[in-house]
């Protein structure tokens, strides 16, 4: 069975909110998914997710790669220096990288680590890149 995040097309596995509504996302009727997000394709997912990073940044001042996985992945439910440890891995970088959230590579790098994280699988880069591209349609 494919990880939950990949079922949901949303390989951020971001938490369902009545506060926002995604471009994308499946209406309410049809959700199988009571906790988290679902949209209609992987493209979706991934601008969501880059969304959401965009928004740590100019909403809450996220600066590092570790401001953002504290605020993504709190330790109140993840082992969240792994996390961290894990995201950088995959990117190559230190902790203390900061990510210029309006370039393209890093942010799909970034969302493309944390889709690995979560669901345990690669990013398909195409997907995450086709996110990128609907940040501004």
């Amino acid at each position: 069975m494919e990880p939950r995040g990949i079922r949901n097309n949303n390989p951020g596995n971001i938490r369902n909110s009545d506060a926002t509504d995604w471009k994308g996302e499946v209406p309410t009727m049809a959700k199988r998914d009571n906790t988290f997000e679902e949209f209609t394709d992987m493209a979706h997912g991934y601008r969501a997710l880059i969304k959401l990073l965009q928004n740590y940044r100019h909403k809450h001042g996220c600066k590092t790669i570790a401001d953002f996985i504290n605020r993504w992945a709190p330790r109140s439910e993840n082992n969240t220096s792994g996390y961290i440890t894990r995201v950088c891995k995959e990117m190559e970088v230190p902790t203390t990288f900061v990510p210029d959230v309006a370039d393209k590579g890093t942010m799909c790098a970034f969302a493309a680590a944390i889709s690995q994280v979560e669901n345990g699988i690669p990013a398909v880069m195409k997907d995450v890149e086709a996110g990128w591209e609907l940040l501004n349609k």
